[in-house]
């Protein structure tokens, strides 16, 4: 890890940081609690700007945070509490482009420099997306520095007009240990019994590909004992979901959203990536690091991640999804390999303190110029 000389050894004033989050994204969420840990154990001043939901779920205060509740509305009252926040900030990094629109506006008028982390992609369909490119374009000419989690992030806010665009190393927050002694618990609550469990996490959204997961849940049903598909996350998407479940008899449980992922993991055979708008999926991250096989879209950003340790298949392509279950299933040598390349790919990533490391380092960078305290 690169030494990054911290503020009191070079007799500054404590470096005064402000996270704006906007809450809606379970990894950027772990990352700004992550970070903020990780900068606070450093001698930073961090306060963290996100809905009251967030501190209650990620404990920002208990990482030494101040936590400061801001909505996710970018209403004037919700733009006003975020400028009284970054009033004394040295610097202010956004996370997510709805968090990073509103920081935008709270610095209007002042030199304080800005990070944007990008760590997925916008999403939408019609009116909403040249909405939402608008927004991208604004955030990433006002941004001082634009940090994406992937390649693709990076060349996008480059193309979008962003002066400095900088691939971001951002690490997985350390998963709870013992999460395979629920298992049989587990198995039992979901009614699993002796089935294979296959499962896939994130909010029920479109771009989550969980109509191409349905259809090819449709494929599998012939095996015995037939696998069971558990879905952890909540979104739109959950009546429409279940209506079709019900009506063609799919092997699919909805659980709605559940703070035991690396339980539900421990009881899994394999997980599923089946979206094909993926940038760093925190699934994906989550399986390798457990020994769990993935399978999941052939992407350029998933592959820059996952590398050969998974299973990648077509995105979008029900059938070659529903194939590749029957092999792996059918594969414990092939599970085997998956396993450990899996491991190995989890052990080249970055760790939580260099994640930190290169976030304080383009910090520092931003601020050599700042005034002795």
């Amino acid at each position: 890890m690169s030494h990054v000389s911290s503020p009191s050894s070079q007799g500054q004033a404590p470096l005064r940081t402000v996270q704006v989050l906007g809450g809606g994204n379970a990894g950027s969420s772990a990352h700004v609690r992550s970070l903020t840990a990780g900068l606070v154990a450093r001698g930073v001043r961090v306060t963290v700007c996100a809905p009251s939901e967030s501190d209650h779920t990620y404990d920002f205060s208990g990482a030494g945070a101040d936590h400061v509740p801001v909505p996710r509305s970018s209403d004037p009252g919700s733009v006003a509490a975020l400028r009284a926040a970054c009033a004394d900030a040295d610097l202010v990094h956004a996370h997510g482009l709805h968090a990073s629109f509103r920081a935008v506006l709270a610095l209007s008028g002042r030199r304080t420099p800005l990070i944007v982390t990008w760590h997925n992609g916008a999403r939408a369909e019609g009116a909403r997306a040249h909405l939402l490119r608008l927004l991208e374009r604004r955030v990433v000419r006002a941004a001082t520095v634009v940090l994406g989690t992937t390649s693709d992030l990076v060349d996008r806010a480059r193309r979008t007009g962003a002066r400095d665009a900088r691939l971001a190393a951002v690490s997985l927050p350390g998963q709870r240990a013992g999460a395979e002694l629920l298992e049989g618990k587990l198995r039992a609550e979901l009614g699993v019994g002796e089935r294979p469990l296959l499962l896939a996490v994130g909010s029920l959204d479109r771009y989550r590909g969980y109509e191409v997961l349905l259809d090819a849940a449709r494929g599998w049903r012939f095996l015995d004992p037939v696998p069971l598909v558990v879905v952890a996350g909540e979104g739109p998407l959950r009546g429409e979901l279940q209506s079709r479940i019900d009506r063609e008899g799919l092997p699919v449980l909805l659980v709605g959203q559940r703070d035991d992922v690396p339980e539900l993991l421990g009881a899994a055979e394999l997980a599923l990536l089946p979206g094909a708008d993926e940038s760093r999926s925190v699934l994906a991250q989550a399986a390798l690091s457990a020994g769990v096989p993935l399978i999941a879209p052939l992407t350029s950003g998933v592959r820059e991640l996952v590398g050969d340790a998974a299973e990648l298949v077509a995105p979008g392509d029900a059938e070659a999804l529903g194939s590749a279950v029957v092999r792996l299933l059918g594969d414990a040598g092939r599970r085997e390999e998956l396993r450990a390349s899996g491991l190995r790919q989890a052990g080249s990533w970055p760790t939580e303190d260099e994640t930190v490391a290169q976030v304080l380092s383009v910090y520092d960078e931003l601020t050599q110029l700042r005034p002795i305290g």
